[in-house]
Order: C-alpha cells, then structure tokens, then sequence
C-alpha cells in the first residue's frame, strides 16, 4: 500500500499541491481529476520520488519512499508517465523486456510474463516490430506493457501509477487499456491513475480524488464525487450526471 499523509509540494516560492491525505489500496483504482495546472502530476512526481515533498510523508508498506533502494522499489512500485520515448530501434518485445530488469526470475518466465503483458494492453501483435516505427498510441500501449510486466501479474503489495495513460488512444483502445489497469487491480494490485475522462473515470474507477487548485476538493466513490455543482465548481462545466442505464455508475453529460 502507497499512504500519503498531509503532502505539500512546492516549486520555487509557489505551493503547487498542499494537505493531501489519501491511500492508494490493494484491489482498487483510485483515479486523479482535476483540470490543467491542478497539480495532477505534482502529486504523482511526489508519489514515484521524483519530487521531495515540503511538507508530508509518502510511505510505501508503512516505509518512507526516500528509504527504498532503487531495485527493491522497483519490484514493487512502478509508473507511467505521461510521456514515455526511446531513440532506439528496439523490438517491441525487448521494450516490454526492460520491465523485468529489476527482477531475477529467469529468461523464460520473464518471456512468459512479457507476452502476457502484451495481450492485456492488446499489443501482442505488436512484438516484433520496431518502436520506432510505431504511431503514438501503439507506443503508449507498449509502455502500459512494460510497466505490467515489471508488476506482473499484479497481486497486492505491488503499485502502478499511471499519468494520462489513454491521452492518445482511440475510444476501443481507452477501454482496452482501462480494463488492463482494472484487471491489474482485480488481481490484488493497487492503482493511482491520471485521468481527464470524466466518464471513464466513473466507470473504472472505485474511489475518485478531485483536485482544485492543488488541494483536494474531494475524495469518494464516483457517485459521491462526480456531482454537477463539484464539476461546474472545478471545471466551469455545466452537465448532468444520472445513472447508466446499463452499469449504474454515473454518467456525466455536458449540457
């Protein structure tokens, strides 16, 4: 389990992210909303240890994040950034590969695990050709591969953080995607994701932490968050919000 406990990030004289308190549980997706500049990716540049909190404590299994040598942390915890990129003219599969590095569990389990991770972000078909010759989105979907595979399969006491992970997909392949991230949670994973996505926010995700400004505005169920008068509030977008006709959680509709 990632805790975090009353985080404050700032950058130069600017508090960009402050009075953050939240758990990042075994079994859930807990998504991030919140518009441009609400500290959305401050708070998963803290979470990873990229960036030093002023104030607060991210602890990893009850242990301070800075106290985790790399490797170890690596088989444990493991991120996506919004923008992930090679120079090089690796094969597909080798990329997915790298996520075993932290690991010792031999060639051909670490084969094993990297196919799999390729057919749960629907990019099997993908493993021989090049990275360089592949569209943006085939590239994103390659690197939610490698950070499957670096957890794989996804039981408790492993952690993905992921920013942004469907920005340049097409709608299948959001879902594709989304459903890749909930099964690694199913399987006893925790998840924080980034998203912009009100609706598949609401259907992915089981808790929900809205930002506004760099403090949480709120941090609950879908049903609880995703409200008009908190969204016209964050956003300044007028909708309405009713239940799917299908699944239940809520549906937001612009007005």
């Amino acid at each position: 389990m990632l805790q975090v406990r009353d985080l404050q990030v700032i950058r130069g004289h600017t508090s960009v992210l402050d009075g953050i308190t939240l758990d990042v549980t075994p079994g859930q997706v807990l998504g991030v909303l919140g518009p441009n500049g609400a500290g959305k990716s401050t708070l998963l540049g803290a979470l990873c240890g990229e960036l030093a909190p002023h104030r607060g404590r991210v602890l990893l299994h009850e242990r301070p994040l800075a106290d985790w040598p790399g490797p170890e942390r690596a088989r444990c915890l493991a991120v996506l950034p919004q923008v992930s990129s090679l120079g090089f003219a690796f094969r597909v599969e080798e990329v997915v590969g790298m996520g075993r590095l932290p690991h010792r569990t031999g060639q051909a389990r670490d084969r094993e695990i990297v196919i799999e991770a390729l057919q749960a972000a629907d990019a099997l078909h993908l493993a021989e050709r090049s990275y360089l010759a592949l569209s943006g989105g085939e590239r994103q979907r390659v690197h939610l591969a490698r950070v499957l595979a670096q957890l794989w399969p996804g039981e408790q006491g492993r952690t993905l953080l992921l920013d942004e992970p469907t920005s340049a997909l097409d709608p299948l392949h959001q879902h594709t995607t989304l459903q890749a991230v909930r099964g690694f949670a199913d399987r006893g994973g925790a998840v924080l994701v980034i998203l912009h996505d009100l609706n598949l926010a609401a259907r992915y995700c089981d808790r929900i932490l809205l930002l506004q400004n760099g403090r949480p505005r709120a941090l609950d169920t879908p049903q609880v968050v995703l409200q008009p008068d908190a969204l016209k509030a964050v956003f300044g977008l007028d909708v309405l919000v009713q239940p799917h006709p299908e699944r239940g959680h809520p549906l937001i509709i612009a007005r």
